[in-house]
C-alpha cells in the first residue's frame, strides 16, 4: 500500500499500441497471466485454508517470498484492518495469530514501522 499514480488509456491506443509493438504486447500478456494465475490461487486459498494460513499466505506475499530475487523479509507498515480484509477476517483473529506468530518467532516487529517476515514463517503455509 504505497502512494501510485493511475493514468486512464482509451481502448483504441492501448489496441494500436498491443499491434504496433510486440515487446510491450509480450510483456502486457504475461502481466494479465501473471494476475489471472494470483486470482485463483487467492481463490482457492479462500475456499480451502483457514484464516492462520491465509493470514499467513498475505505475509509471505507482502515480504516477496517466493519471487525472484532475493526476499525483503521486512514488510512497511500495515494496519491489521488492512490485513483482515487482504485475508478476509476480523481484525481481533488477525492480532491473535499475529502474536502467536510473534512467539513462534515466525516474526518480529522492528523499530519503527517495519514488520520482520521470517522464512520460517513457510511452515504454516506448507504444513499442516
Amino acid at each position: 500500500m504505497t502512494d501510485c499514480t493511475v493514468m486512464r488509456i482509451d481502448k483504441q491506443s492501448m489496441l494500436d499500441v498491443l499491434h504496433r509493438e510486440h515487446a510491450f504486447s509480450d510483456m502486457f500478456v504475461a502481466h494479465l497471466l501473471t494476475r489471472n494465475i494470483r486470482y485463483e490461487e487467492d481463490l482457492v486459498d479462500q475456499l480451502f485454508n483457514s484464516s492462520e494460513k491465509r493470514l499467513a499466505r498475505i505475509l509471505l506475499l507482502l515480504a516477496h517470498f517466493g519471487k525472484e530475487g532475493k526476499p525483503e523479509g521486512a514488510i512497511p507498515k500495515i494496519s491489521q484492518e488492512a490485513l483482515a480484509e487482504m485475508v478476509g477476517t476480523t481484525r481481533s483473529r488477525v492480532n491473535f495469530f499475529m502474536n502467536k506468530f510473534r512467539k513462534l518467532g515466525f516474526v518480529d516487529y522492528q523499530t519503527g514501522d517495519e514488520l520482520q517476515v521470517h522464512s520460517s514463517l513457510l511452515n504454516v503455509v506448507l504444513n499442516d
